[in-house]
């Protein structure tokens, strides 16, 4: 078997992308859309975000670009054929080249930015079925009012994001003291001296290329100093996906993620004591989120099929207590008694990060354990949210990340102990 070399890509942009990118010279605004496999959903996108920029920003020259992970469908093609020239906005479809993934979606879309001079970058994910033209202003219009970093601040479905509401709000919040609720949420703006710094950062040949993307730009904003906001979008409706079936791979890569940059920041987030607000901008805007089913039933058989392959490792990262609760959830036949308590949730986390931070190599296949165990925290959530409406259970979530800081000692005891 021939092994071929891998290949690093000094830019993302393909040399056909590059040359429209020249002839246009410069822009205002660009407005990335990555994009796999969208073919049902990236034209009302892209129509919403043309109309948004004409709305209001009609006096910016503005460029669309269609960054796509090479779909076998019909993704680039009908991107291609939304008509917005009566916006006249600018438009760009091309394929990445690069590591699979958003975070290569999103180096091309920089890059497109870093040349055109743009004072203003957006990206929104090409799966979104809510987005209105004022979700373009509400991500926008900060950067022209200083801020060099706009997080996206939703209604979501309480079983929505499930990822962020377990590891990755919490993380952001008790590591470096910025309640941004939504770290990972996809919809972004930044400031052209914000895009430079991400340009600059030699990560483009690793995980951060793939699906850990959000959770970097999100803390690399954060560390290196830059002004943050967050703005009101009021639902974000998406092709929504079941944690007990299509999250692994995303698991692992911003789980990944955000256990890396823990290392990289050591000395940062050792020192942060508690947590502060993070100003919210604008209207909420949209509709309402809608409810959807979650397979709890199929959320604890993949718990208990982890239980089965990888108890010997879970003895040996968890605490003993923590462990015997995991063990108590294997023999549990109702359903409505699966329980986790936020506590021995909070110490598998920091014990896995710290359990990462000490592996020499392998890191990220210790994480296929604990995919089991998120499995198994957010069959219980089920269980502890059912009879909350969306506003419940986000107070909910908001006292789950004070456990978080709460036992934030706990994570340093571990983390910087001797051995």
């Amino acid at each position: 078997m021939i092994v071929l070399p891998e290949i690093r890509f000094s830019t993302a942009l393909r040399e056909d992308a590059r040359k429209k990118i020249e002839s246009l010279g410069y822009a205002d605004i660009v407005v990335g859309i990555p994009a796999y496999y969208s073919q049902s959903t990236i034209a009302h996108v892209i129509e919403q975000v043309a109309r948004g920029l004409e709305k209001y920003f009609p006096e910016k020259k503005c460029l669309i670009f269609v960054s796509d992970g090479g779909s076998t469908d019909d993704t680039r093609e009908v991107a291609q054929e939304v008509d917005i020239s009566r916006y006249n906005i600018e438009k760009i479809v091309t394929v990445y080249r690069g590591i699979p993934g958003k975070g290569s979606a999103l180096r091309a879309v920089f890059e497109a930015a870093e040349f055109l001079k743009a004072q203003a970058v957006a990206t929104f994910d090409s799966d979104l079925r809510s987005i209105t033209p004022e979700w373009v202003k509400n991500i926008i219009q900060p950067i022209y009012n200083g801020y060099d970093y706009v997080c996206p601040y939703y209604k979501r479905y309480k079983f929505d994001g499930t990822i962020t509401n377990t590891i990755a709000y919490n993380l952001t919040r008790a590591l470096y003291g910025y309640r941004i609720r939504q770290p990972i949420g996809g919809d972004f703006g930044m400031s052209r001296k914000l895009v430079k710094d991400y340009l600059d950062k030699d990560v483009w040949d690793t995980e951060v290329a793939k699906f850990g993307i959000d959770i970097w730009m999100t803390t690399t904003a954060i560390v290196d100093g830059y002004s943050i906001c967050q703005a009101r979008l009021g639902a974000k409706i998406h092709q929504e996906k079941d944690p007990a079936k299509d999250l692994s791979h995303m698991y692992r890569e911003v789980v990944g993620t955000i256990f890396r940059l823990m290392e990289q920041y050591e000395n940062f987030w050792k020192n942060i004591k508690g947590s502060k607000d993070v100003p919210i901008l604008g209207d909420f805007v949209g509709a309402q989120p809608e409810p959807f089913q979650i397979d709890q039933n199929g959320l604890i058989q993949y718990f208990k099929i982890g239980y089965n392959n990888f108890s010997g490792v879970w003895r040996s990262i968890l605490e003993e207590k923590d462990f015997k609760i995991i063990e108590k959830l294997f023999v549990e036949e109702n359903p409505e008694n699966f329980i986790m308590p936020v506590e021995t949730w909070v110490r598998i986390v920091y014990r896995y990060a710290d359990y990462f931070h000490r592996l020499p190599r392998q890191k990220f296949k210790i994480l296929d354990t604990m995919i089991p165990l998120y499995n198994a925290r957010v069959a219980s959530l089920v269980n502890e949210l059912q009879d909350m409406d969306d506003q419940q259970a986000e107070e909910y979530f908001n006292r789950q990340a004070e456990v978080f800081e709460n036992m934030k000692d706990y994570l340093i005891k571990i983390w910087f102990q001797e051995g």
